[in-house]
């Protein structure tokens, strides 16, 4: 085609055929629906057929982003690493712990984490790629701010530099992982969280 001056006018471009664009709000869905049904019915029951319907999509918009449930669950559980906590910054390596134990102790009981992540654990045991994918999600948010804690009290002085940062993770994050997620306490003690913020303060000057 033409223009009236006798210049080749340019066709506007067309998407590739089949080339269909991903709506980020049926993402959100899909991706909400996954931890609805991980709450419900557990790994090994879901379906991607429980999944679209929870999502109110067909199955083809959930395999038009994953290849399978598997792929679906190790996508959603990875980007809880990233997401991580808010890093506390109160001026003090006590606040700060206690602060981050009142944020995850939170997260930690609410009903849907609560069910998901033993559920995960034990599919984890029998699923190398699951395994990776949840130990990012348990370690990696945690760990990062662990690490910002532990800069800001050296900065401080309250603690030594060049301590031993697998340690201190496991010293700050591994008591109430613990309680909460393993044995499953149904109510942390009165006091329990200030208790701890406080003697993991000492154990990590001591380190």
């Amino acid at each position: 085609m033409t223009t009236n001056a006798g210049e080749p006018q340019t066709r506007p471009r067309r998407a590739p055929a089949g080339a269909a664009v991903l709506r980020e709000d049926v993402t959100e869905a899909i991706r909400a629906a996954v931890f609805g049904e991980l709450a419900e019915v557990g790994y090994a029951r879901m379906s991607i057929e429980g999944i679209a319907r929870r999502a109110g999509v067909g199955k083809t918009a959930v395999y038009r982003r994953w290849r399978s449930k598997l792929h679906l669950v190790l996508d959603v559980v990875s980007a809880l690493a990233v997401q991580g906590l808010p890093a506390p910054d109160t001026g003090s390596l006590e606040s700060d712990l206690r602060l981050l134990y009142e944020v995850t102790s939170r997260a930690l009981r609410h009903p849907v984490a609560s069910q998901i992540i033993p559920d995960l654990q034990a599919e984890a045991a029998r699923n190398p790629d699951l395994a990776d994918a949840v130990q990012r999600a348990l370690r990696d948010g945690q760990e990062s701010v662990a690490s910002s804690i532990i800069a800001a009290a050296e900065e401080r002085g309250e603690i030594r530099a060049g301590l031993d940062r697998d340690l201190a993770l496991d010293l700050i994050s591994g008591p109430l992982y613990w309680r909460s997620v393993v044995i499953r306490a149904p109510k942390l003690p009165k006091g329990y969280l200030g208790a701890l913020a406080r003697g993991t303060a000492e154990a990590l000057k001591a380190l």
